[in-house]
């Protein structure tokens, strides 16, 4: 059987590569990174130069154009070796500066193509945001080469982002779990939050990925994994980041520096109790696995720590962000001297900095209420259809 045939799901950019003119005229900037490929992982930049398509710059997100940087790093801005195009690292640009580089840089449209994985704080998508709030303010137009959103598009989960709390792991008030594809996304917000930004809207155009549907994930649409950042490397990771990124709000290991990022979560305090209490409250479609490890890097690196896995019995019914509310709940009470929240800047129950929790739950409501002892629960929305807070008429796909 060839690739072909076990690919369900025909990506925007695969669609722009068989027809350059679905970007409409004018010089193109395409942004991408590794995970910009081909259903047959050909790059997509060198296959659009080849077919046609007047490329002239390339723009990297987090993790830069090729992926080699850890989370909070870029790559340096320059040439690509293979196309020989100039590199614009976006990362940590926006505002003046970032509407300065899309000028400077002459293109008329920007092509987006990156593999979000569908949670509010993974930073493609406010790239995304902040490059049209850019192409607005400059008249550039934007195109989004849509893909797949892993996690399908069922179900959104979470509060809403206050706007309070915005910041590059949140700009805009959307769900934790939000349930759409970039395009949609990209739609969502060109009609709210971008105009209030940018005075009006961006010039957009989506090129939807023909023959998805809302109830496929990953593995159903035939189209290849390729991890997106250097801590997500499988589908799995990306099914459990809703919930154990939030743990990069606190003093436990998020799993970070093993071969199990966001699967795994440990602290040198966590005892034999940790686990069996989470199995005790039945969480639907996960089991946790009490385990011991030892980071390389980032929190805890070098020492032996105690946790749990949770390992995904049933894709459907887990629900990641009301997991991660009854494990930070669970560290509370079973660790009220050792368990901590950390600062935005690394520190820990820092008095001049805002708590990394905040913005990455939205609002600092999940804090208060983990530290008085109250249950975070009720103020944890149950999952819902993403129209419930987009708007169907955002949806693109049945």
């Amino acid at each position: 059987m060839s690739t072909d045939d076990r690919v369900a799901v025909t990506s925007g950019i695969a669609r722009l590569h068989a027809s350059p003119g679905l970007a409409g005229p004018g010089r193109l900037g395409l942004v991408t990174n590794h995970t910009g490929v081909l259903p047959d992982l050909r790059p997509a930049a060198p296959a659009l130069l080849e077919a046609g398509a007047r490329l002239v710059s390339l723009f990297g997100p987090e993790h830069g154009l090729h992926g080699t940087g850890q989370a909070g790093e870029g790559e340096p801005a320059q040439a690509d070796p293979t196309t020989g195009l100039p590199v614009h690292d976006t990362y940590r640009c926006s505002g003046e500066r970032l509407d300065k580089l899309l000028l400077d840089s002459g293109v008329d449209a920007l092509v987006y193509d990156l593999q979000d994985i569908g949670a509010r704080f993974y930073t493609y998508v406010w790239t995304m945001f902040d490059l049209m709030v850019s192409a607005a303010r400059t008249g550039v137009r934007f195109v989004v080469a849509d893909r797949p959103n892993p996690l399908g598009g069922l179900v959104s989960e979470g509060p809403l982002l206050d706007p309070a709390w915005a910041s590059f792991v949140g700009r805009a008030a959307i769900p934790v779990r939000h349930g759409l594809t970039c395009g949609e996304l990209a739609r969502h917000l060109n009609a709210t939050s971008v105009p209030q930004v940018a005075g009006t809207a961006a010039d957009l155009t989506v090129i939807e990925a023909v023959g998805w549907q809302r109830a496929m994930d990953m593995e159903a649409t035939g189209l290849p994994w390729v991890a997106p950042s250097p801590n997500i490397p499988t589908p799995t990771t990306a099914i459990v980041y809703p919930a154990t990124c939030l743990f990069e709000g606190t003093n436990l290991s998020e799993g970070r520096g093993t071969t199990q990022p966001f699967e795994i979560v440990g602290a040198p305090y966590i005892d034999a109790r940790f686990a069996p209490t989470l199995a005790e409250l039945a969480l639907p479609g996960v089991h946790f696995r009490d385990l011991r490890y030892v980071p390389t890097f980032h929190k805890h690196a070098g020492q032996v720590l105690r946790g749990v896995q949770l390992h995904i019995t049933d894709r459907e019914a887990f629900t990641p962000v009301r997991t991660a509310v009854a494990m930070l709940t669970t560290l509370r009470r079973l660790y009220p001297d050792h368990f901590a929240w950390r600062t935005a800047d690394g520190g820990v129950e820092g008095a001049d900095h805002r708590h990394f929790i905040d913005l990455l739950w939205g609002s600092d409501q999940l804090r208060r209420a983990v530290d008085v002892g109250d249950d975070p629960l009720p103020q944890c929305d149950p999952p819902a259809p993403p129209g419930r807070w987009a708007g169907d008429d955002v949806l693109l796909y049945a």
